[in-house]
């Protein structure tokens, strides 16, 4: 599935966020501009509506996003709010399903 957007906003917050799990900001900006695997966060906050990505960055890796969308100026942007890299046996279970 993809997704329609404008582009994606960062700020401090969560580019530390991101960073500290070791996924650079072009790694998830390629996942989620790509066709990732998308889901309902199962702990959506009333405050916003969070969903949940699996894909996998041109070096192979597979890598598992949380994020939101957020209006400006009219359009959509996607603003991650964590990321990490899949551990092996989760990608193998993304694989099979």
């Amino acid at each position: 599935m993809s997704l329609d957007f404008a582009g994606f906003e960062w700020d401090a917050g969560n580019i530390e966020k991101c960073a500290k799990h070791g996924v650079s900001r072009e790694e998830i900006e390629t996942v989620l501009s790509g066709e990732p695997a998308l889901r309902e966060d199962p702990f959506d906050r009333a405050v916003e509506r969070r969903l949940r990505a699996i894909g996998r960055t041109p070096a192979g890796r597979y890598i598992f996003v949380v994020f939101t969308f957020r209006q400006s100026v009219g359009h959509w942007r996607i603003r991650p709010i964590s990321a990490r890299y899949m551990h092996s046996r989760e990608a193998g279970h993304y694989e099979q399903s």
